[in-house]
């Protein structure tokens, strides 16, 4: 599960065996994981979050959309 990028509390990571799924982002905090779609960004899992806090994931997704885009790639491309 590397972890890709660390904003505030939330870590943003993908498992190994995500290779066969479009590019998409986990984020964890606490005991919570959502799960975004890269491209375009959009919530495929809430994993707990308050709609409120999705929200504000989901900017940060896209403001770092193409870093995570990026380390997708590297990861599973090389």
């Amino acid at each position: 599960m590397p972890t890709v990028l660390r904003v505030g509390p939330y870590r943003f990571f993908f498992f190994a065996s995500d290779r066969d799924e479009p590019p998409h982002t986990h984020i964890e905090r606490e005991d919570k994981v959502a799960k975004f779609w890269l491209d375009p960004v959009r919530l495929q899992s809430s994993g707990g979050f308050s709609r409120k806090e999705i929200i504000r994931i989901q900017k940060v997704v896209g403001e770092y959309q193409t870093r995570l885009r990026e380390a997708w790639n590297a990861y599973f491309h090389d």
